[in-house]
C-alpha cells in the first residue's frame, strides 16, 4: 500500500519537524501547514496498515492532523522526537478505531442474533404475571396481619429483619419466626411443594 504524500509535500530532517512542531504549539499556522506536508503521508499509512481501509484511514489521518494542532504545546522536544509523538497519537487513534469496529460488529452480532430468536407472547406472559400476583395477593391477605406485616415489609418495601424488627418494636428472632411462618403457610396455599 502507497503512502500518499500532500501535494508539495518534501522530506524534512527529524530535527526540522521537532522545530516545526514546537512552531505550532506558539500558534503558527505557517508551521502547520508545512508539518502537514510533511507527516501526513506517513500517518495516513500508519493508518492504513492498522485500519486495512483507506478511507477510513484518511479520516484517521485527518483527526490526528487535528489533534496534532490542538495538543502541540503538550509536545516536549526533550522527551522524544516529534514524528514519534505523532506517530503514537496516529497509532492510538488507529487502534482506537479498530475497537470501536469491532465492538460494533459484536453489538450487531448480539442484535441479530437475539432478533432471530422467536419472540415470546408478552400479552401471555403479563396475564400470566398478573394471575400469580393475584394468587400471591389472596394468599397474603389470608395471613394473619402479625405475620403479614413482616413480609409487606420485607420482601415489598425491601427492609432487612433487623429494620424489620426496628419498624415492628418486635425483637429479631420474633421477626425471623413470623417470616419462616408467613412464607410457609403462603408456600402452602400457593400449592407449592413444602
Amino acid at each position: 500500500m502507497a503512502q500518499r504524500q500532500a501535494p508539495g509535500a518534501r522530506h524534512i530532517g527529524t530535527s526540522e519537524t521537532d522545530r516545526l512542531l514546537v512552531s505550532v504549539a506558539a500558534g503558527s499556522q505557517d508551521a502547520f501547514a508545512r508539518l502537514y506536508d510533511a507527516v501526513a503521508g506517513p500517518i495516513y499509512g500508519m493508518a492504513c496498515q492498522v485500519l486495512q481501509d483507506p478511507a477510513r484511514a484518511e479520516e484517521v489521518a485527518q483527526e490526528v492532523m487535528l489533534e496534532v494542532w490542538q495538543t502541540a504545546p503538550r509536545y516536549r522536544p526533550e522527551s522524544g522526537h516529534a514524528m514519534t509523538w505523532m506517530m503514537t497519537i496516529a497509532h492510538h487513534r488507529a487502534v482506537d478505531c479498530v475497537r470501536t469496529a469491532r465492538r460494533s460488529a459484536e453489538r450487531e452480532r448480539f442484535v441479530s442474533q437475539h432478533e432471530s430468536t422467536p419472540a415470546f407472547d408478552a400479552v401471555a406472559e403479563a396475564v400470566e404475571r398478573l394471575v400469580e400476583w393475584e394468587q400471591v395477593r389472596s394468599c397474603l391477605n389470608k395471613l394473619d396481619p402479625e405475620l403479614r406485616q413482616p413480609v409487606m415489609l420485607a420482601y415489598y418495601r425491601g427492609l432487612t429483619h433487623v429494620e424489620v424488627a426496628s419498624a415492628l418494636s418486635l425483637p429479631l428472632g420474633t421477626v425471623k419466626s413470623r417470616l419462616r411462618a408467613a412464607l410457609s403457610r403462603l408456600r402452602h396455599c400457593l400449592g407449592a411443594p413444602l
